[in-house]
């Protein structure tokens, strides 16, 4: 997995980011290299200078155990499926299939590409008429991932993995091969490796796809298929012997920007609310982003009425829909120079990674890691970097406050005045932040 200098700030913000990045490596290069090892091109350097951040590489779980060690146990409850919900006017109540329920002010369905919050919200809207046509259409499918991250190597055999910067490896296959792997090098003397196949170009793909019997036993019989493909540390074959199976994930690349991201008081965030290839390594970022923005607008409300709620979560989708939706055209191509194999998937990689320049390749680099919003709320993260970033919209529940702050500062001789300001200073850390 890796992130991007789009959401760091919010990581440094929230006192994450050295933990972060020690178990991280930065990817400042890579390579493209054939299915014979024979150099394509390579990846435009990043420049941390510019930017201020570096992208970084690192194992899924690692993060995710991150994360969990900061919310109190006490706050997550693991399996829960949701069975339905239903909105009142004092609020929302969910329904899980074990027959508990929970209830709150508003529904946040942050579950991911096949969302069960999304289709229970549909299915409603749909029998009201209020869905549009494009909803109810099916995700596109184009490929499918197999995904790993092996033990603890011996660096003598593997020296690599003793840069400070992440090894990255993207290896495609022939004609006859539509498959691209991709290695990187983390901490903790591991390579982590995905296996990509292209559905559409030949049998061998599409037999993948037809299979619906995804346990490791069928990973295992996947993998078997292609452990003859080279990489820059042996075959394919030699990491998976190192590499434990029940770790192995075996998922769909899938795409869709789905067009209602609330209603009432139900919102989706992430791939429920639109999944992206993750070629461009912006499916997490984004995900982590919309957090961020509905977290904002979320703090906007006062007082909680149904009405605010509304004009909040509406607020956040103004905010985030035409952004999300300016990088599908991205990364739908970065999809086809990584993974395609088609004759004018392979003509275009050639043109890229041959005749491009690189100052156009940097320049567009700087105009995707300009946006990176951070919570209204907390002290902002310093800014970092020489390039330009995009303002975010301030907080109006601050701004409001403070207009309130300075009329009662400059109304003379009243004791709410007094009382007003220092209520507003001490009601948030945010009200310093400018």
């Amino acid at each position: 997995m890796s992130l991007s200098p789009n959401i760091l700030p919010a990581f440094e913000q929230l006192g994450l980011y050295d933990e972060l990045l020690a178990f991280s490596k930065p990817s400042r290069s890579g390579i493209m290299l054939t299915d014979k090892l024979k150099l394509i091109g390579k990846m435009v350097p990043t420049s941390p200078e510019i930017m201020g951040y570096e992208r970084t590489l690192f194992a899924r779980p690692e993060l995710s155990s991150l994360l969990f060690s900061k919310i109190p146990s006490d706050k997550i409850r693991m399996s829960k499926k949701v069975a339905s919900f239903e909105e009142g006017k004092d609020g929302i109540t969910v329904t899980f299939e074990d027959n508990t329920s929970a209830h709150g002010d508003i529904l946040v369905g942050a579950d991911g590409t096949h969302s069960a919050v999304r289709q229970h919200l549909y299915k409603s809207l749909g029998k009201q008429g209020l869905l549009p046509k494009s909803d109810k259409k099916k995700m596109r499918k184009g490929y499918i991932s197999l995904v790993g991250t092996t033990t603890a190597l011996d660096p003598a055999r593997y020296p690599g993995m003793l840069e400070e910067d992440s090894e990255s490896n993207l290896v495609i296959g022939d004609k006859k091969t539509p498959y691209t792997w991709v290695t990187f090098t983390i901490p903790g003397n591991k390579i982590c490796w995905n296996v990509v196949v292209q559905l559409g170009v030949n049998a061998v793909a599409d037999e993948q796809f037809d299979c619906s019997d995804w346990v490791p036993q069928q990973n295992k019989a996947m993998m078997d298929s292609i452990r003859h493909f080279r990489t820059p540390y042996g075959t394919l074959g030699d990491l998976f012997d190192v590499t434990p199976i029940e770790s192995v994930s075996k998922v769909y690349f899938e795409d869709k920007l789905f067009e209602t991201w609330n209603h009432g008081r139900t919102v989706l965030i992430g791939d429920a609310a639109h999944k992206l290839l993750p070629s461009s390594g912006s499916g997490a970022v984004n995900a982590m982003q919309d957090a961020v923005i509905l977290a904002n607008h979320i703090y906007d409300i006062q007082p909680t009425s149904f009405k605010n709620i509304k004009a909040a979560l509406d607020g956040y989708k103004a905010e985030r829909f035409n952004d999300v939706k300016e990088q599908y055209p991205q990364s739908y191509m970065a999809a086809k120079l990584m993974y395609g194999h088609t004759l004018k998937e392979r003509i275009l990689r050639h043109i890229v990674f041959n005749w491009m320049p690189n100052s156009i390749t940097q320049k567009q680099l700087n105009k995707n890691t300009a946006y990176r919003p951070q919570a209204n709320f907390l002290p902002q993260a310093a800014k970092r970097g020489t390039m330009a970033t995009i303002p975010q919209q301030p907080s109006r529940r601050i701004q409001r406050e403070k207009a309130k702050a300075k009329k009662a500062a400059s109304t003379p001789n009243s004791l709410p005045a007094t009382a007003s300001v220092t209520a507003t200073a001490t009601a948030t850390p945010a009200t310093a932040t400018v």
